[in-house]
């Protein structure tokens, strides 16, 4: 039997048109497509509705909201198709993976994220080949979860990451097996694809407060700054350290900095500026010395997954308890889908 295919082209840059101030989301992305993909080529790909949001996004101006937007999209058509492919701008693409991934829980379709370095409108574009390539992951009823498709890749989408901003070879999931390769042929990890063991459940809240900052530990960096950082009315930061979770532990003063934020109930989560590896927190002294101001270790969860996995945490209402709780149980072992 055919697989119907629904894809929302949000924006980004595989539908955008030169403007006088440089690329700009661009409408009537069906017409790009009719006009680089001949009739035969087109009549060959799996059957597909093309929804054109009518606010299309740069996706450097993504918020909470577009992700509730897209989550819902895909919610309320779920029993209208066998597959879902959203085209999106590169720059967030892994953020909005992993959100999407959170509130489309135990998924028995795939939902599959892709996009372009260069617009369907050039010459050289790698639009078409990433269309048609997440289309091919669409239809395949394998794939159970949210994935991101780029230049041959199909990763975990809350295990992705943009690493290079000017290659084609753009997304990576540094602590994680690809998930499959379009080649010749199309080849899947099938023991690795996310085998659902409970009904779907769509968790479409999504706050637009914002619930979490991202700090950076840097050379020289002083517990007045990271006081003023914490001081923040936010409920969650992301501490991005060094190593295997390292930070300062000669500076008293900052130590105590972070004892006090979360002993006033801030949440702060730890998190290796290194692209690969994972945080054990009590590998050096200068690791033990954040647990012990009660910073939570995050593994080697993305930077993109851990945001969006809070947010979407305290958009259901939970407290800093309950969501401290939450990830000493998801962190355990592979991120939740």
């Amino acid at each position: 039997m055919s697989k119907k295919i629904y894809v929302a082209y949000t924006g980004g840059t595989i539908g955008m048109r030169p403007s006088d101030a440089g690329y700009a989301p661009g409408d009537n992305l069906m017409g790009l497509l009719e006009e680089k993909l001949p009739a035969d080529v087109m009549a060959s790909l799996p059957e597909f509705d093309l929804y054109e949001y009518p606010q299309l996004i740069d996706s450097s101006n993504i918020r909470p909201d577009n992700w509730k937007q897209i989550a819902s999209d895909i919610a309320s058509r779920y029993e209208d198709y066998d597959g879902f492919v959203v085209l999106h701008g590169t720059d967030t693409m892994a953020y909005s993976c992993s959100m999407t991934s959170f509130m489309l829980q135990n998924l028995q379709k795939p939902v599959i994220f892709s996009g372009s370095q260069i617009p369907l409108c050039e010459a050289r574009t790698d639009g078409l080949e990433n269309f048609v390539g997440a289309l091919t992951m669409a239809a395949d009823d394998r794939i159970k979860e949210v994935c991101l498709y780029f230049n041959g890749r199909l990763l975990r989408g809350n295990r992705s990451r943009k690493l290079n901003a000017y290659l084609f070879d753009a997304f990576d999931s540094p602590n994680y097996h690809w998930l499959g390769r379009a080649d010749i042929h199309v080849e899947l990890n099938e023991a690795l694809l996310w085998k659902p063991t409970a009904k779907e459940n769509f968790q479409l809240a999504c706050s637009s407060d914002t619930h979490v900052g991202i700090l950076q530990l840097f050379p020289g960096i002083t517990a007045q700054w990271m006081e003023s950082a914490l001081n923040q009315p936010m409920d969650a930061f992301i501490l991005r350290t060094y190593g295997t979770g390292n930070g300062p532990d000669g500076d008293q003063a900052l130590l105590d900095t972070f004892a006090k934020a979360t002993a006033n109930g801030k949440l702060i989560v730890n998190l290796t500026q290194c692209h690969r590896g994972t945080v054990h927190q009590g590998s050096y002294a200068a690791g033990s010395a954040l647990a012990r101001a009660g910073i939570v270790g995050g593994l080697d969860t993305t930077t993109e997954a851990m945001f969006c996995k809070l947010h979407h945490l305290y958009s259901l209402g939970m407290s800093t308890d309950e969501v401290k709780a939450m990830l000493s149980v998801s962190l355990a072992g592979e991120v939740t889908i």
